[in-house]
């Protein structure tokens, strides 16, 4: 498997990743968990915010962010729709990115202003690896409200999307 089409794996599992977690939120009683909800809707509007972030790196364009969050706190359905989109975004991205490209390094800014330089691959896999740390910590919000929390592996993404993976034989190693 290219580096590219690793990277299509997981924008695809990330979009399936958020998409579970905003439907566990959704279900979420605003008035008995408004602290827990309010605190996940702030992490998820955060990771939002950086993958817009570094969209406008990869595209060579200005972001317009002056920090890594909005003061304002979105609905969780506006939160929702933004985030299907820029999933989209991503995903289309990778149909049209070149294989080239994605070693290419590209220096840009922080919001801080610290100045940077990464590859495009690396900016995607920080995209990817940044949105797994911030689902996980709603996930332990939703556990200490005695809500479970979606399945939120890359494992579990692939075997639920070709469920063919399942039927595979499994041999015991060589040499035991």
């Amino acid at each position: 498997m290219s580096a590219l089409d690793l990277l299509r794996s997981l924008f695809a599992y990330q979009a399936w990743a958020h998409d579970e977690l905003l439907e566990k939120l959704a279900h979420l009683d605003p008035d008995a968990h408004a602290k827990e909800r309010h605190a996940a809707i702030r992490l998820l509007n955060h990771n939002l915010v950086v993958s817009k972030i570094f969209a406008a790196h990869l595209s060579g364009t200005q972001h317009g962010f002056a920090s890594d969050n909005t003061e304002e706190t979105p609905s969780l359905d506006t939160l929702h729709c933004d985030v299907a989109a820029m999933d989209r975004w991503y995903r289309d991205y990778l149909q049209t990115v070149s294989p080239n490209l994605l070693a290419e390094p590209m220096p840009f800014a922080f919001t801080d202003g610290d100045k940077a330089m990464m590859s495009r691959q690396e900016m995607l896999t920080h995209v990817v690896i940044h949105g797994g740390y911030h689902r996980g910590e709603i996930g332990r919000i939703l556990a200490q409200i005695a809500v479970t929390p979606p399945w939120d592996t890359f494992a579990v993404y692939l075997h639920r999307t070709e469920p063919s993976r399942r039927l595979q034989k499994v041999s015991e190693p060589a040499g035991l």
